[in-house]
């Protein structure tokens, strides 16, 4: 295009000159046999070739140099998260396992931008200063809550690294100690809360028959049946306790046998008919007649089933029926679903039920000889069966505990 319009201004330049040598005299033919000759010449010239100009060089930037092998294929057997740092704090390398545990880091990037806690980088900056070893605790919220412990040393330079001052990071998964420290903490609290009552009523009623009562046998035999129900008590709650907490060990561990839910649910109502029959309670089930298999552990589906179907007897025995259905859709997951007629749960105690020791209502509960463990026991149990505990409620109208497989 600028071409062009250099050509157009020679071929006006050229007309207005020729015109001006006409009018100044000159014989017209011979201007324009000169104007022809010029405006060829412009027309046919080899084009302007516009030097090329080559872009710039963009430098690579410097790679950071790979490890030497020893140190590789070292860091590389390990199956603990480790990184590589420099004097810095830049990452220079991770394995497979920091890999996986922290996501793929670009080497040559710094440590904070995939480590922002200030107290993982102020031990990392402190052991660079001073070469000293360090360690601290960090936890991982995302993508599900880890706790590793952080350690942090300087290595001996070689290879390919020269002189320059090495650091390694290592980070140790203690997830599980912690749990099993949280596990042994809440054990403990909650024993003792729940134990207090119970011993003090023991200690008070043994007083009572030491001093006072020394002599009447009639208050001895009320308050020995009172002592009975009082350690029956405990002995459920120390049993309850124990197989939550075998639950909470094994709850990563997916059972893998085929369990036939129709028997399960009628050996538990078989077993419950006593308890039943002394409530005023029918137990009526709703059952296929082909089988229903689904994967568990058949003791604690049993134990799962008897918890829903013992509570709904306990709890909604003025509905005289519960009503067991086990459904087998196709297409649809296995359901196993316990509904009474009692007078309702209330909406804001619904999505707390299944905590520990957790109770609509205390003197309820405790008259019945409930423990407030059963829904958190059952909640474990699906858990690992990777089931869930789906709860509808109607003041008034009754309520309705579905375990969907």
């Amino acid at each position: 295009m600028a071409a062009m319009r250099r050509e157009w201004r020679l071929f006006l330049l050229l007309t207005v000159s020729a015109l001006a040598a006409i009018a100044a005299g000159l014989p017209w033919y011979w201007v324009a046999l000169v104007w022809l000759i010029l405006v060829l010449a412009v027309s046919v010239r080899p084009p302007v070739v516009m030097p090329v100009v080559e872009p710039e060089q963009i430098e690579e930037e410097e790679q950071a140099p790979d490890p030497p092998p020893s140190i590789a294929a070292t860091l590389s057997a390990l199956d603990i998260p480790v990184l590589l740092l420099n004097a810095e704090a830049i990452v220079l390398w991770e394995n497979k396992a920091a890999e996986k545990a922290l996501g793929l880091l670009p080497i040559g990037s710094h440590l904070s931008a995939r480590l922002r806690s200030p107290g993982i980088l102020d031990m990392v900056k402190e052991t660079i200063a001073t070469g000293e070893p360090n360690q601290i605790e960090h936890s991982e919220r995302l993508p599900s809550e880890r706790v590793y412990l952080l350690r942090i040393a300087a290595m001996e330079p070689q290879g390919a690294f020269g002189a320059e001052k090495l650091f390694l990071l290592s980070f140790k998964d203690i997830s599980e100690l912690r749990r099993l420290d949280r596990m042994r903490s809440d054990f403990v609290a909650n024993a003792s809360h729940e134990l207090r009552t119970p011993l003090a009523s023991l200690r008070g009623f043994i007083e009572t028959m030491q001093g006072p009562a020394r002599s009447d046998d009639a208050a001895k035999e009320r308050f020995l049946g009172i002592m009975l129900d009082q350690s029956t008590r405990m002995s459920r709650l120390v049993d309850d306790l124990l197989s939550l907490s075998r639950l909470e060990l094994k709850s990563h561990i997916a059972p893998d046998q085929s369990v036939d839910l129709r028997p399960v649910i009628g050996h538990v109502r078989d077993a419950l008919l006593p308890l039943a029959e002394e409530l005023g309670v029918e137990i009526r089930l709703h059952l296929p007649e082909e089988k229903v298999e689904v994967l568990g552990d058949r003791d604690e589906l049993v134990e799962v089933v008897e918890n829903l179907i013992e509570n709904a007897c306990k709890y909604g025995q003025e509905g005289k029926f519960v009503d067991v259905f086990l459904r087998n859709e196709p297409s649809q997951p296995v359901e196993v679903s316990v509904v009474d007629r009692g007078p309702g749960i209330p909406a804001e105690h619904v999505p707390r039920l299944t905590e520990r020791f957790y109770r609509v209502s205390v003197a309820d509960s405790r008259s019945k000889k409930g423990t407030g463990l059963g829904l958190a026991i059952v909640k474990h149990i699906l858990t690992r069966h990777r089931a869930r505990l789906i709860v509808k409620s109607e003041l008034g109208k009754g309520s309705e505990f579905t375990v969907r497989f």
